[in-house]
């Protein structure tokens, strides 16, 4: 039996509840009675908030109260959320910026929650709301990606979030200046919104006197954190838990104003209260994911190898300081310098602005990917300008299989990888020689047919450390607690699997425990593809410290040697071959409850690299630039794989993910900051018939930065979807003309870069 797991194809355990309707997410379990919560939102883009009425509301029907910003600071509460500053080019701090729970003195966006009412039902709470008369002075919104114009904050001179540079500026100035060949390219990046299929939400109770706050995000410690910081409340008086979450993309591990001014009305009404988002508001207010606009320079030689590459990127920061830190807006950058390049010289700036808009998540938001997009998007177009393939461009500027470890012009260690290998395989698998017989027959039948092509790699890991439990149950079973939080990723299948082929403990005898600070002291949730190589690393040093146990135990209880095979003890001389299970019964009767709960905690070293290529065929209709992708394949390397049906999943979600932002999805103001795309009439999202069958494969090299050789995969379909679709779609339109294009690539947009260059001159 295989050390690190079997690695075979199981069937999700969550699903049967799932597909039934018996999942248990925030709002189901709500308990009986709870109070509705309704809040009160900014309806301009920016204005001095002059004065609050809530007199009518207050003596509405069910309403138990109206709360405003002045109400959470009378009781004591601390009011702003905080926000991180990025480390600024010139070693200082980016801006400091005061975003209070509900507004205070200024609105800066649309959606921005300016009072709550707290009812006993939710048309109660609703109707109520429209009774709280708000007075705001408009002030001219700033909706522009650029230093200057009108400032948002006192604190942010011409509204810079910050000045963010990595790399050697001057040695990458010097490698462009001498490069044979200069390419350049602008990206963009176009901002989306996450739509989760369940909205934020959560519910606050109050007791023992004990805060209980159930929150549907991607960890429950960090709201944990907030809760006593803001409340000054000791740690032992506070518990989060986490239900089912229906998908989470990174938005919701961010940090929200709703879940403390919910349970600063639990604490205050001593009644359970609850709130959850409407699709409308969670569009208004969720973290929004993209809105870059990049402007890439690429140095070749006389060989087409890159020497160097600088990235200068403008970021939509939205309205206040989002919950990104500096360790993780450097590892983002760093991802963009690494490439899978050999690159000598890279350098990159990247400028965050404020404007009136909700605040983009722009680490973690729907999958991540511009760093990849922008590097794999300018990678094609050098390959047109410079006469040769993609395919060859790329496999020119390889890291050899011989020279790794490599160390990279930001100073990243790659541990392994087959590159080139691995494009060799993407490109037989999409069947590229025939291609040309396919674009032909598009031809024929008056379409345009592009192939694209992207190689992306990853940095995966966020927080390092992690801790398993795994704790024996009275009947023949066990609880392995885990620190992550599934947000419809599959984990109870995937960690209770994982500890059966360990353990040889049957999968169905073994229950996930999730999500709730009171039984598990930490953890690091959910978010950037880090839940199974740490958790599981976790596991199976757990899985090691209970062998030890148990080899010590039977030992002295036995003569012989005890060694274990992964699914029974085996004492030398003795017909006895105990399992776990029985071993643990055998501890209990004998009173030794300190053989029933084992606990490990590890961290992780470094982080790992999935890798792979992407490989999409699309068909243009030119008289109505109609775009469909017809072939996709994906051949990737995610070192070994625990669990290949859900990491296939994973892949599948993330295309689909990409596909819709690469041709549909777009988020719009107007010039006043009011969101044209507020609702699924105007927002477009992918469905069925837009994702084609997806042709998946891997082709794995294991890492070495972790026991069991893995690499995240969460990400991984997402970031090669979108330069792959960008990359076909020029190709397809490159023969008519087209040299510039933008995400999403809708029909209206394709057909009218299609009449512009039919329009110009030759």
């Amino acid at each position: 039996m295989e050390k690190f797991g079997k690695s075979q194809p199981i069937t999700r355990v969550e699903d049967q509840r799932f597909l039934t309707g018996q999942g248990r997410y925030v709002d189901d379990i709500a308990p009986a009675g709870a109070l509705f919560a309704v809040f009160v939102r900014a309806q301009v883009g920016h204005g001095v908030l002059t004065g609050i009425d809530a007199d009518d509301a207050r003596a509405a029907p069910g309403v138990h109260a109206v709360l405003t910003a002045d109400d959470l600071l009378a009781a004591g509460m601390v009011l702003d959320l905080a926000g991180a500053q990025i480390k600024t080019r010139d070693g200082g701090k980016g801006a400091h910026t005061r975003r209070p729970i509900l507004a205070q003195g200024h609105v800066r966006h649309v959606g921005e929650p300016i009072a709550c009412v707290i009812a006993d039902t939710l048309a109660q709470a609703r109707d109520a709301a429209e009774l709280v008369m708000v007075d705001i002075d408009d002030l001219p919104a700033k909706m522009d990606v650029a230093v200057g114009g009108q400032m948002l904050h006192d604190t942010a001179p011409d509204n810079l979030a910050f000045d963010y540079g990595l790399g050697d500026e001057a040695a990458t100035d010097a490698a462009i200046a001498a490069a044979t060949h200069v390419v350049q390219v602008q990206v963009t990046d176009n901002r989306i919104i996450c739509n989760a299929m369940e909205g934020r939400g959560c519910y606050a109770e109050v007791t023992d006197g004990r805060l209980h706050v159930a929150v549907n995000g991607q960890g429950v410690w960090v709201p944990k954190g907030d809760l006593v910081k803001h409340f000054d409340l000791s740690p032992e008086d506070v518990r989060v838990t986490t239900p089912d979450v229906g998908g989470g993309f990174g938005m919701k591990a961010m940090r929200y104003p709703e879940p403390f001014v919910v349970a600063h009305a639990a604490r205050a009404l001593g009644r359970p209260v609850r709130w959850m988002s409407e699709r409308t508001e969670g569009m208004l207010t969720d973290n929004a994911g993209r809105d870059l606009v990049t402007q890439a320079t690429l140095a070749f030689d006389a060989d087409h190898r890159l020497t160097g590459y600088k990235l200068d990127t403008l970021a939509n920061m939205g309205a206040y300081n989002s919950q990104f830190g500096q360790g993780i807006q450097t590892d983002l950058f760093s991802k963009v310098l690494t490439g899978t390049y050999a690159v000598k010289h890279a350098y990159m700036r990247t400028r965050g602005i404020y404007t009136n808009t909700t605040p983009v998540d722009a680490y973690r938001g729907a999958g991540r990917p511009e760093a990849i997009f922008v590097l794999e998007r300018s990678m094609d177009e050098a390959a047109r300008q410079l006469g040769i393939s993609g395919w060859d461009l790329r496999k020119r500027n390889f890291i050899a299989p011989d020279q790794f470890p490599y160390t990279t012009a930001s100073g990243v260690t790659y541990d392994v990888g087959e590159f080139s290998a691995l494009l060799d395989t993407a490109q037989g698998s999409a069947d590229t020689p025939g291609f040309a017989a396919r674009k032909a027959a598009s031809a024929a039948a008056g379409k345009l047919r592009g192939q694209g092509i992207c190689y992306y790699i990853e940095s995966i890991l966020g927080d390092p450390s992690e801790t398993t439990t795994v704790e024996f149950t009275e009947g023949g079973g066990a609880l392995i607690y885990v620190g992550t939080q599934s947000n419809g990723q599959g984990h109870e299948t995937v960690y209770a699997q994982f500890l059966s082929d360990q353990t040889g403990i049957p999968a169905d005898r073994i229950a996930v425990i999730q999500g709730d600070s009171d039984r598990i002291a930490t953890g690091g949730g959910t978010g950037g593809s880090r839940s199974v190589t740490v958790q599981n690393t976790a596991t199976l040093a757990t899985v090691d410290a209970m062998i030890t146990s148990f080899t010590a135990y039977l030992s002295e209880k036995e003569d012989g040697a005890v060694s274990f095979d992964d699914e029974r003890f085996r004492i030398a001389g003795s017909n006895l071959t105990p399992t776990m299970l029985d071993v643990a019964e055998m501890a209990r009767a004998d009173g030794r409850n300190d053989l029933l709960r084992h606990s490990q905690r590890i961290t992780l070293d470094n982080r790992s690299f999935p890798n792979g290529a992407h490989v999409v065929e699309v068909e243009i209709d030119p008289e109505t630039g109609e775009t469909a992708v017809d072939r996709y394949t994906v051949v990737d390397d995610f070192g070994n794989l625990i669990s290949p049906v859900l990491v296939e999943g994973q892949v599948h979600g993330g295309v689909a993910q990409g596909l819709g932002q690469a041709l549909m999805e777009r988020v719009v103001f107007d010039e006043d900051g009011q969101l044209l795309t507020a609702s699924f009439m105007d927002y477009g999202m992918p469905r069925a018939a837009d994702v084609p069958m997806i042709d998946f494969s891997t082709r794995g090299t294991p890492s070495l930065y972790n026991p069991m050789g893995m690499k995240g995969c969460g990400e991984a379909g997402t970031v090669g979807a979108l330069a792959a679709v960008a990359n076909a779609v020029l190709d397809a339109l490159w023969d008519s003309g087209v040299r510039q294009i933008e995400m999403p690539f809708t029909p209206h947009r394709v057909w009218g870069w299609l009449q512009e260059a039919r329009s110009e001159p030759a």
